[in-house]
């Protein structure tokens, strides 16, 4: 199975022509430094399509090789395994470890990543599969809003029974012909065609038949957990309260959302669908693991860490290999890529459990970002932080410019904010910004001349007070 991209780079070039080179410089485009990270997954994503191209007895014991991210919070980890998985198409998950807990406590089942992977890998392939039906789909939903709209004219002849005996007698001539077609109808029904796709009709009303689709609330706590529990449920029942019908007055534009909804679902064969996205999981799903510093370490005995080393050893089979049961079916997780992340500020990845850290082959250590990065992150990603703040303030009219001086300054407090207080890497810059720009924002659509230049003074007069007091500091940056 070949997997495309989307939209990242050129359509016409495919996944598996890319290098790991050609990976790394677009994973360059929106995330600044990190060069042995993006090398490790550029590796790991190149070797996922090497393996495709294996004879099938080979590529069944080639084994993805999962990855652990040392680095404190706001380096890019997420960012980089988010644009990795948009990049190839694939299934992917962000979750905390520390959202688990061991079997037989309450929390989360650590099987329950693989179900929400599914669902996500569902609603992929079906937003595909929409795609392709649209037109078709669109056709349909015009045609029954025409029949709402100009319901067709009754055939009000009766039966003619001569007309049956002459045909099965052979008697062509008997045979009564049918009524010439009503071309008045028809032109009628053109013209409302025209008004329709011109969005004339859209505040019209029309009464037309609607399907029931309320369920009503079971919450049942199982062994597989509330949300599997709830999701079996809603199987077995949901027909007994569905296919009821009844009359509702709504506006056209509503009734072609309404019938839009109708015409994808009796077009897509969710089957079709459901195994599609168990395949696509499989060979290519990429779950994020992060905050796996939270289950490092050895059990105290008390407290609430007494399950740490449990959960290690229930998110085990998962990161080895097994088969989960889902709505779908069963998803084996052999070959999905696992990349944890973690700050190990307290704890390191040896406190793991040796069989999992022996499941993470790979280890790399992002470098924690310096001032010239926050420069960097300001200006040189495809929608980096300052073109954001351009293009919201332009829908107000404001023509906002940011001069280098006032970049310089601004990544200088966030590296200095960060050096006194919790270093929590680039999000510092989101609060510098707000901070810095909050006056323009609040005052834009009153904001007169609606060219405003932020610089290096600005940016002083925001800030400086509030660095210089550490307390200040604390609650606000």
């Amino acid at each position: 199975m070949v997997i495309y991209l989307s939209g990242e780079i050129n359509e016409e070039t495919r996944l598996d022509e890319l290098t790991p080179r050609q990976i790394v410089e677009q994973l360059d485009k929106h995330v600044v430094g990190q060069h042995a990270a993006k090398r490790a997954v550029a590796v790991a994503l190149r070797n996922r399509v090497r393996r495709q191209k294996l004879p099938p007895d080979m590529a069944a014991d080639v084994m993805p090789k999962n990855i652990i991210m040392i680095g404190s919070t706001g380096v890019g980890k997420t960012e980089i395994a988010r644009r990795l998985a948009r990049m190839s198409n694939s299934p992917f998950l962000k979750v905390e470890a520390s959202k688990f807990t061991e079997v037989g406590y309450v929390g989360r089942d650590v099987e329950s990543m693989i179900r929400d992977l599914t669902e996500i890998a569902v609603e992929m392939v079906r937003a595909e599969k929409i795609e392709e039906v649209a037109d078709k789909a669109e056709l349909n939903v015009e045609e029954r809003i025409l029949d709402l709209l100009l319901p067709p004219k009754p055939n009000t002849n009766l039966y003619n029974f001569d007309e049956d005996e002459a045909a099965a007698e052979g008697n062509e001539s008997a045979a009564i012909p049918a009524p010439p077609r009503d071309d008045q109808f028809q032109r009628t029904r053109e013209k409302l065609r025209e008004q329709l796709r011109a969005g004339k009709l859209d505040n019209r009303v029309v009464e037309m038949e609607v399907r029931e689709k309320s369920f009503p609330t079971i919450e049942v706590a199982g062994p597989q957990g509330i949300e599997e529990m709830g999701i079996n449920m809603k199987d077995m029942l949901g027909n007994l309260f569905q296919g009821r019908t009844k009359r509702r007055r709504m506006r056209v534009d509503e009734t072609m959302e309404y019938l839009m909804q109708e015409e994808e679902e009796r077009l897509i064969d969710m089957d079709t669908v459901a195994r599609a996205a168990v395949e696509r999981i499989e060979m290519s799903g990429i779950i994020f693991l992060d905050e796996i510093d939270k289950i490092a370490g050895r059990e105290s005995g008390t407290g609430p860490d007494v399950s740490r080393e449990g959960v290690q050893r229930d998110i085990l089979p998962i990161v080895e290999g097994t088969t989960v049961n889902t709505r779908y079916g069963m998803v084996r997780t052999d070959y999905i890529l696992f990349i944890a992340a973690g700050a190990f500020h307290v704890s390191k990845p040896t406190d793991l459990i040796p069989e999992l850290q022996g499941r993470f082959p790979i280890r790399v250590e992002l470098e924690s970002l310096t001032i010239e990065d926050f420069k960097r992150i300001l200006t040189e990603p495809k929608n980096s932080l300052l073109k954001q703040y351009r293009a919201l303030l332009e829908t107000e009219g404001i023509e906002l410019e940011i001069t280098a001086d006032a970049v310089d300054s601004i990544a200088e407090y966030a590296g200095q904010v960060n050096e006194q207080t919790e270093n929590i890497g680039a999000r510092r810059l989101h609060t510098i910004l707000e901070k810095v720009l909050e006056e323009i924002s609040f005052a834009a659509p009153d904001l007169e001349p609606k060219r405003q230049v932020v610089d290096a003074a600005y940016v002083h007069r925001a800030l400086a007070e509030i660095v210089k007091d550490q307390d200040l500091t604390r609650y606000i940056l």
